[in-house]
């Protein structure tokens, strides 16, 4: 049976975000995993019970949701990560980690129970239509929207590629509602955003989708062109609040900052299961200039990947506050007739100190912790992976369980009150060195 590899973060923000899987395949051999008698006899045990359900409860039984349940239980009783995917669900994920679908290009929201639309993505069929921020979507061919939850609505936007679906718009200063017949046509989602700061060039990386390494070799080369080659002062990785994704864009992002050296290793129960990943030569996008990398409590898997990657081989100073903490391996196991999916976890990943993060997250070298407004204050704070529910222990945790919180997860809207970001240029542009790096000897400083 194939089985593909991925790392996801779990529940950590309120939501399950699945990740991804590599090119890498495994194979089981039934063989070598015989159950034990008393196994078996747990087995009927399972089936007496399922079986007492059928006939005796007093409603008829969903017999798939008895069965998906009993699946579930028993996963959870594992660690947060591992769970049964119903065909939806897994179909969910696998358009998550490709990072396009069939749809319209417009980010939505909800706002006084009504769909706003946000923003519509350039060169998409919202955009050409010319579908605006601010629009309220109201009805889908014909359909009130109202009473529907978010992600119910974005369902029905999506859809195969060539298909129509009319929108019924609600614009402010336009009398009448508008009807716009758009064509659904492939979306990619662009998971890198970047700019420069005069001589700085910034990127901030919301996910590790199936673009990933691509989409900021791209953004280097071009914030590179923008700035002038001789003239570039350093480099901004913002891996705030990215949940992870991808463990091959992963080590390829990391390689875009390395020339050389271990990037990660995972150990899986059997030693034959462990793997090294090293940077290939001649890697660095960046002809190795100063990099200062950005994280919080958001951080999470992969993120931590290439931030303890870049913090051991001090190429980067890592600013800001302690990442979410998750060091564990998924894997995808297509399982079942009906086209669901197994999300296992397989093994831990270390960084190439040979340390491990779970539960503990990345140390940023600088502490930077951002002010939120009062509305938010003390509920932008993550605990972490600690705080999930049956988390694997750190197998070289000798820590205090007081000292294994999370960290705000908080970046302001506007950039002029983003204080790690500011703390960052000054860094790159020698405002604040002598001040700040001889309080942590560790910090690797820019130059």
């Amino acid at each position: 049976m194939r089985k593909l590899s991925l790392l996801l973060v779990g529940a950590a923000f309120g939501s399950v975000v699945a990740l991804g899987v590599t090119n890498g395949a495994k194979f089981l051999t039934n063989s070598a995993f015989a159950a034990s008698p008393e196994t078996y006899r747990e087995l009927m045990l399972f089936g007496d019970v399922l079986d007492r359900i059928r006939t005796d409860y007093v409603e008829q039984p969903d017999e798939n949701k008895l069965i998906e349940a009993a699946i579930n239980g028993m996963l959870s009783s594992l660690d947060p990560h591992s769970e049964y995917m119903n065909p939806k669900s897994y179909k969910e994920m696998q358009t998550t980690t490709r990072g396009e679908f069939g749809g319209l290009g417009i980010e939505v929201t909800m706002e006084d129970s009504l769909v706003k639309v946000v923003t519509p993505i350039d060169d998409t069929p919202a955009s050409r239509a010319g579908i605006r921020a601010g629009d309220f979507i109201t009805a889908l061919d014909g359909n009130t929207v109202q009473g529907l939850q978010l992600n119910q609505v974005v369902d029905k936007i999506k859809g195969p590629v060539n298909t129509e679906i009319t929108l019924t718009i609600k614009r402010a200063g336009v009398a009448e509602p508008l009807q716009i017949k758009l064509v659904r046509a492939l979306i990619q989602i662009n998971p890198i955003k970047w700019h420069v700061e005069g001589d700085v060039g910034y990127v901030k990386l919301s996910q590790f989708n199936e673009h990933a390494y691509e989409r900021l070799k791209d953004a280097i080369q071009k914030a590179t062109a923008s700035i002038g080659a001789d003239k570039v002062k350093g480099w901004i990785l913002d891996l705030r609040n990215d949940p992870g994704g991808l463990l091959d864009q992963a080590i390829q992002v990391s390689n875009a900052f390395l020339d050389k050296g271990e990037i990660v290793s995972t150990r899986g129960r059997n030693a034959d299961e462990s793997q090294r990943f090293t940077a290939r030569p001649g890697g660095d996008l960046t002809g190795g200039k100063p990099l200062i990398v950005l994280i919080n409590g958001g951080s999470a898997s992969s993120s931590e990947i290439v931030a303890g990657a870049l913090q051991d081989h001090r190429r980067a100073t890592i600013l800001g506050t302690r990442s979410f903490g998750k060091a564990s391996v998924q894997t995808i196991i297509p399982i079942g007739p009906n086209g669901g999916a197994l999300r296992l976890t397989t093994a831990r990943y270390y960084t190439p100190s040979g340390r491990s993060i779970q539960a503990k997250g990345i140390e940023p070298d600088i502490e930077v912790l951002q002010d939120p407004p009062p509305e938010l204050k003390g509920k932008d704070d993550t605990k972490g992976e600690a705080s999930l529910k049956g988390h694997l222990a750190n197998p070289n945790d000798t820590a205090p369980e007081d000292e294994k919180t999370g960290s705000q997860a908080y970046v302001p809207p506007d950039a002029k009150d983003d204080k790690a970001l500011a703390y960052a240029l000054d860094l790159l542009r020698g405002v604040k060195v002598n001040a700040a790096f001889p309080a942590n000897p560790k910090a690797a400083v820019p130059n």
